[in-house]
């Protein structure tokens, strides 16, 4: 996976939930500070907050139904279960073909050699051992 060519655009974002404007509270702020003068004629209609009427939420989404829930809760259990299950058998695969493994002493100058061979090439030692080996023995018809 290349981590240069990752941009926002790839991740999906939810859309911004419109806010109620709460205007009970700006009014409760405004008789604590002290009495406001009403300039509004009497026989204009009071306002829905005024009148204790709470203000019809249209922008909430339909809530789905139970069995809707349940579903989409079972798919996703069984996805997330399918991507566990996966990872396992590549973590076996990894183990399966790493696990054979040959110990050999080396002298001392051959095993600094390795060691910057590993370091100036950014490569680890055992892939090098890896690759020599498999190297000599394609040579010698094995």
């Amino acid at each position: 996976m290349a981590k240069g060519q990752t941009t926002v655009s790839d991740f999906a974002v939810a859309p911004r939930r419109a806010r109620a404007v709460d205007t009970r509270q700006d009014d409760a702020d405004l008789a604590a500070e002290g009495p406001a003068e009403q300039t509004r004629p009497d026989n204009e209609p009071q306002e829905p907050e005024a009148l204790n009427i709470a203000p019809a939420t249209t922008s909430r989404l339909i809530a789905p139904t139970e069995d809707a829930r349940r579903e989409r809760a079972v798919s996703k259990a069984l996805q997330r279960e399918d991507s566990r299950v996966r990872l396992c058998d590549l973590k076996r695969a990894r183990d399966r073909e790493s696990k054979h493994y040959v110990n050999c002493p080396l002298n001392y100058e051959t095993k600094k050699r390795l060691e910057r061979a590993s370091f100036e090439n950014d490569v680890k030692m055992t892939k090098i051992m890896q690759a020599a080996i498999d190297q000599y023995l394609k040579d010698n018809g094995y």
